[in-house]
């Protein structure tokens, strides 16, 4: 059909502005409206059907301009300074996490391998989430929200390093390959991601000042909006052509190091409609792989999941903090914040999904957990402004530093 792309790119801005706006009226996460409109317009639900197949080409960009995006709220000051706390805090926190959902996945009848990449997807907290719930409250500069973002950023690190292991993973489990060439795929995979960090570090952290400077001397906001844009989807490139790593990697330190530059992050705000724009369609694709009537068909399947994002994992980030002296004003609003998945878990269960490393059934518990813990999130904020923030000893605890 000639119109296809025309029409999915439609229905799904138009689906997810009408969701997202019922989403922010109930006070929930705008992510939350637009993983809904893709259940909308999606396979699973009657009505109209959007095509599926583009809506995830679209996402892949959305994927790229997304992690850009999250990463340009990091700094690598925040993460040396946390990272006795951070590192540690949430390597324990993601072993935890993976073997309780591990656990529930064995228990509900599927293998070793399925049930450990199942765990691993729900580790790992959503970026945009947190910084909207830390943003609203100030607490971004705060102690408690320097250390969660740091805390994230190890997590995301993790995550990409499982992306890039996932092809090897899946090719051991087809059976009759040699476990020397395995090892010899797996170091190979490694050396490439190794390569693009130091290739990042090295190069982008000296070039992307040197273009931006160039690009600013132009005085041209059309060229600027360009540039940044030039530079995420560039990078992401060169990580997935030259180093055999994921786009979403590419665009990943792309952020971050841009964000190491005072005029890169300025730069950076003027592309803030278009992130955000693929940004929606990227949660909108992921809707539409959701089948409802998981809820109905797993109802213990899907308590267990939402057990383990909210409580297993929450439970663990907290003792963790507790344990390294952090007041417990400082630990709750990042156990709080974890209590929740998000992009990166989409991205990694899809690829597993892709792969045959996990089943439609266990997709459809990722992201039946991942709503779930979405809509409650910000009521578990709610409940920390009323009873901690709310307390004059407790606030100073946490103010912001100038």
């Amino acid at each position: 059909m000639e119109t296809a792309l025309l029409t999915t790119i439609i229905a799904s801005i138009v689906t997810a502005v009408v969701f997202g706006m019922v989403a922010k009226k109930l006070r929930l996460p705008a992510i939350f409206g637009y993983l809904l409109a893709g259940i909308a317009i999606g396979p699973y639900t009657p009505g109209f059907v959007a095509d599926v197949a583009l809506a995830k080409q679209l996402a892949e960009i959305g994927i790229i301009l997304l992690m850009f995006g999250v990463r340009l709220h990091f700094s690598i000051k925040d993460l040396i300074d946390s990272r006795k706390i951070a590192l540690p805090g949430a390597l324990v926190q993601m072993a935890v996490a993976t073997l309780v959902g591990a656990g529930v996945a064995t228990s509900l009848g599927y293998g070793l391998a399925w049930a450990l990449i199942f765990g691993f997807s729900l580790s790992v907290a959503s970026t945009i989430v947190l910084l909207r719930s830390l943003e609203q409250r100030g607490l971004t500069k705060s102690a408690g929200g320097k250390l969660a973002v740091s805390w994230l950023f190890v997590e995301d690190i993790a995550m990409v390093f499982a992306l890039v292991m996932l092809p090897v993973l899946a090719q051991a489990t087809m059976g009759g390959v040699e476990w020397t060439s395995l090892a010899v795929a797996a170091l190979s995979v490694l050396f490439k991601v190794f390569g693009f960090f130091a290739f990042m570090f090295i190069v982008g952290r000296k070039f992307l000042p040197w273009i931006f400077t160039q690009i600013a001397k132009i005085d041209s906001v059309e060229l600027t909006t360009l540039g940044t844009l030039a530079i995420a989807l560039g990078f992401a490139w060169v990580a997935y052509v030259v180093f055999d790593a994921s786009f979403a990697l590419g665009a990943f330190l792309a952020g971050v190091m841009l964000n190491e530059s005072p005029l890169g992050r300025k730069s950076a705000e003027t592309t803030l409609p278009i992130r955000d724009t693929f940004s929606v369609l990227f949660f909108v694709s992921v809707g539409m792989l959701f089948d409802p009537s998981t809820m109905a068909t797993q109802p213990l399947g899907v308590f267990a999941t939402f057990f383990t994002i909210v409580v297993a994992k929450s439970l663990a980030a907290f003792a963790t903090t507790r344990l390294f002296g952090l007041p417990k004003e400082v630990s709750l609003p990042v156990a709080i914040g974890l209590a929740q998945i998000g992009e990166f878990s989409f991205i990694l269960a899809g690829l597993a999904l892709g792969n045959g490393l996990i089943s439609h059934d266990l997709f459809g518990l990722i992201l039946a957990g991942a709503m779930l813990s979405i809509v409650v999130n910000p009521f578990l904020f709610r409940w920390y402004d009323r009873k901690i923030m709310g307390n004059p000893a407790a606030r100073t605890q946490n103010t912001p530093k100038s």
